[in-house]
């Protein structure tokens, strides 16, 4: 039932694990396709266009553009990794993931989710250097300081991530089901079959370095950017200054707040149905947002587009 072999020497190996995702709501799981299959393809869409237009166009190759690519590249690996076999299930009479899947799902999303963290906390570094230092703000956000934050958020995101969980990651007990849409490391922390203390241990420490740091970094620029901004004495000014920030804000609430919903919220509130609904806004509606609320609407990537679309 649970896609147990038994290999050499008569110890079981797991092949697939029962996802189940919605299927609890049958009746739902046609239109469910429909809908997130919509919203897939507008994610590729959106950070498509994103990452073409900074590349076609010379003027929006700054700093602040090259970082959105990046988040742009993040958002499609993320929801190709997860939305297809969501969609897949839920067409499909067995509801299996296979066990290699599984397991490389829970690295890339929990790599990718550090990542992101990194990344936000870069693009507001620069958002401060751009309103605090705008005379100076090409020259210390070169290209060689561009690339080695987007590398460097890269690099420790999995080092950060990737590593740690290699290294304490545990067997499977059975039941061999996973109660959600994908395969996350919270989720399979209760299916470990040994004591999960160290890899408890080690999450939290983690936790702290890839997400509450990058949080009280972005706190804390963005308070010193409000110190700056109010010194401008024009009205129009100030607009214009936070309005460079503005999505930026918009993109780190919708991430965090998801976040501190799921894991800072009491267990009295604790709810299967509800994480899953919380998952599919991270991993499948905000990265469709982001692109859109970034990039799409404003005025540099409005014109990048009409230029590249007279080229063609």
């Amino acid at each position: 039932k649970f896609g147990i072999k038994m290999g050499h020497g008569n110890f079981s190996v797991i092949s697939e694990l029962i996802l189940v995702g919605f299927s609890n709501y049958p009746q739902t799981e046609i239109p469910l396709f429909f809908l997130f299959s919509l919203v897939y393809l507008a994610s590729l869409f959106g950070n498509t266009t994103v990452i073409t237009l900074v590349i076609l166009d010379f003027s929006l190759q700054t700093p602040m553009y090259i970082f959105l690519c990046h988040l742009a590249f993040l958002n499609i690996f993320f929801s190709t990794f997860v939305v297809p076999k969501m969609l897949f299930n839920f067409l499909a009479s067995k509801k299996v993931i296979s066990y290699n899947f599984c397991i490389a799902q829970t690295y890339i999303t929990l790599f990718l989710e550090s990542t992101e963290c990194f990344l936000l906390a870069v693009m507001a570094l620069d958002r401060y250097v751009a309103i605090c230092y705008p005379l100076r703000y090409l020259l210390i956000m070169n290209w060689s300081v561009c690339a080695a934050l987007a590398l460097g958020a890269w690099t420790v995101g999995f080092f950060a991530s990737v590593v740690p969980l290699y290294l304490t990651i545990l067997p499977l007990c059975g039941p061999y089901v996973v109660d959600y849409i994908f395969c996350e490391l919270p989720i399979l922390l209760h299916m470990f079959c040994a004591d999960t203390s160290l890899l408890e241990t080690i999450m939290a420490t983690g936790g702290a370095g890839t997400v509450l740091f990058p949080f009280l970094f972005i706190i804390l620029s963005y308070l010193r950017l409000l110190v700056a901004v109010m010194t401008i004495d024009s009205i129009k000014g100030r607009k214009k200054a936070f309005s460079t920030c503005t999505s930026h804000l918009i993109a780190v609430i919708m991430y965090y707040g998801t976040g501190m919903i799921r894991y800072l919220r009491p267990k009295s509130l604790y709810s299967a149905e509800g994480d899953k609904l919380i998952s599919v806004f991270y991993a499948v509606i905000n990265p469709m947002l982001n692109p859109f609320i970034y990039s799409l609407r404003n005025k540099e990537m409005k014109e990048g587009m009409k230029k590249v679309m007279a080229f063609l």
